[in-house]
């Protein structure tokens, strides 16, 4: 990722390079002081390797892949010390799916507010740390991390700087099961998605020809098994209403097929195939872009096999794969994160846990779209009426987040 900036800042007089520098003296001289109002133009162009400065009447050395903020007019100036700032999971902000959901909430929330969020993209876990100490570092407000891998990661920071606001994304922040969030300055942001993930595999049984569905995940984690626990029991629910027997593989309510990692890829492709290979007619993949890997075992196969996506409605998403796609169980990341930045941005911020739910609409099912025709009117009437039963709680949905 490259990230190329421009700004001002006015240097009072008396300041010392290296106190703005810090000990970059094989670029300026670090004990030479400005003399009067300073304006320096500073170009940054910083790759995920480090940071490089070209220096136009001074320099500033930057690490990473965050943008410095942008100043803002006087008529901003309220929301001018508000500073939103996001890290992603290695998946990075364009996976098309949870990454880049959350970096459109933050991007629409900071427009809203008139200031610049700083984005930072992890390629790997070792990253997660550093990404965020440089985000307090450059004295972020709110930092939001995206992903239950930067759990651990989230907790010390916030633990080591209770002054900064921070939410998390699809985990509860609780790395010692106590029921507790570990950092009294934490909001989780979670969902119920097997919920949602219910009506996909009632829907996935009533148009399955073969009478056998599946799914595979990254790997074994709540925030992976909750769509496939919801799937498996809402394929289970259609064959009880139904005295149907469709079968469910990649998931027996416990362990099933898990890539071991969330890139797409050879592993990927090859636990999508070994599904395909027993006959499967719809597929499940959860793990922001490892459908890809599925969508392409499907066209290989050169069978007629429906594919559902994850997290974002990725019909529109990725109209590489459109014409695949049966439907996608849907969280509301984008919305859920607006809301967040927002309220922080407006000193409102909450740690109250957040819980998207089919009746708050923090989750749901895309329309059929390209393969509408797939779905009989009686089977799409049947889906309506078991998402308002799920509401309404005549139908329960199991998951780690249901109360």
């Amino acid at each position: 990722m490259k990230l190329d900036n421009t700004w001002d800042a006015v240097v009072p007089s008396g300041v010392k390079w290296r106190e703005i520098f810090g000990n970059v003296n094989a670029l300026v001289p670090g004990d030479r002081t400005f003399d009067g109002g300073h304006i320096l133009r500073i170009t940054s162009r910083s790759t995920a390797l480090g940071g490089l400065v070209l220096i136009t009447s001074s320099a500033l050395l930057l690490a990473g892949c965050a943008a410095a903020p942008e100043t803002t007019d006087d008529n901003s100036a309220a929301a001018s010390d508000f500073i939103p700032c996001m890290v992603s999971d290695a998946g990075g902000f364009d996976d098309k799916s949870f990454n880049q959901l959350g970096f459109e909430g933050i991007t629409k929330a900071a427009k809203e507010l008139g200031v610049k969020p700083i984005t930072v993209e992890s390629n790997v876990e070792t990253d997660f740390a550093p990404n965020i100490q440089q985000l307090v570092d450059q004295n972020c407000t709110l930092i939001v991390t995206v992903g239950f891998a930067l759990s651990a990661a989230t907790v010390e920071s916030a633990l080591a700087n209770p002054d900064i606001e921070y939410a998390i994304i699809d985990d509860a922040a609780d790395n010692d099961f106590d029921g507790k969030t570990d950092a009294p300055n934490i909001k989780p942001i979670l969902f119920d998605t097997a919920q949602a993930a219910f009506l996909a595999g009632y829907l996935s049984a009533g148009v399955s020809q073969t009478g056998i569905i599946g799914t595979f995940g990254g790997m074994n984690f709540p925030t992976v098994s909750i769509f496939m626990d919801g799937f498996k029991q809402g394929a289970d629910y259609y064959n009880t209403e139904n005295g149907k027997a469709v079968k469910v593989l990649g998931w027996d309510g416990t362990d099933g097929s898990f890539t071991g990692g969330f890139e797409a890829g050879t592993a990927a492709q090859s636990t999508a195939q070994a599904l395909i290979d027993q006959n499967i007619d719809v597929l499940l993949p959860v793990g922001g872009p490892i459908y890809q890997s599925a969508a392409a075992a499907i066209r290989d196969s050169g069978k007629d096999i429906a594919l559902l996506g994850v997290d974002a409605d990725v019909f529109d998403t990725d109209p590489t794969v459109a014409d695949l796609l049966l439907t996608s169980v849907r969280k509301g990341i984008d919305v859920a994160t607006y809301t967040t930045v927002l309220a922080a941005g407006k000193d409102a911020f909450d740690v109250t846990p957040y819980i998207g739910t089919l009746e708050n609409k923090g989750v749901g099912i895309a329309g059929y779209h390209d393969l509408a025709d797939k779905v009989p009117s009686d089977l799409d009437a049947a889906v309506k009426d078991l998402q308002a039963k799920i509401i309404s709680g005549d139908v329960k949905v199991k998951s780690y987040l249901a109360s």
